[in-house]
């Protein structure tokens, strides 16, 4: 798989881009069409220094770029195949019932329960000799 700068595959640095909630939320609300710095403090509740640096890193990404006009700049996404994704992830949550759980950060975090085929929790069997 290549790699970027940083030895991280391309698919973990777009993973990556998207795992930040803020960034999230902003790629969200463009998918339904671009907007002002000043439409998406609005309409998400986040400072000016927020969504700008947000907006920012996803431009650096190449997910979303702007259009000047006159004083004022508009965004939106780069790519439709992000809505795509987006989609394809809502579909994910919805057929798992959104048991989709994050890998702990460190050891110290216990671990998800292990689920079965239906994503109901499974019993471990603790009589089992390994």
């Amino acid at each position: 798989m290549p790699t970027v700068t940083g030895g991280i595959s391309p698919a973990a640095a777009l993973f990556h881009s998207l795992a930040d909630e803020t960034r999230l939320r902003i790629v969200q609300r463009l998918t339904r069409g671009e907007a002002r710095v000043v439409d998406l403090t609005t309409q998400l509740g986040l400072a000016q220094s927020t969504v700008s640096k947000h907006l920012a890193c996803l431009r650096d990404c190449g997910l979303v770029d702007y259009r000047a006009e006159g004083r004022q700049s508009f965004y939106a996404l780069t790519r439709p195949e992000l809505m795509d994704l987006l989609a394809s992830a809502e579909h994910l949550l919805t057929v798992t019932g959104h048991a989709v759980v994050l890998c702990p950060d460190d050891d110290d975090q216990p671990a998800a329960p292990a689920r079965d085929s239906s994503g109901r929790t499974a019993e471990l069997d603790h009589t089992a000799v390994p």
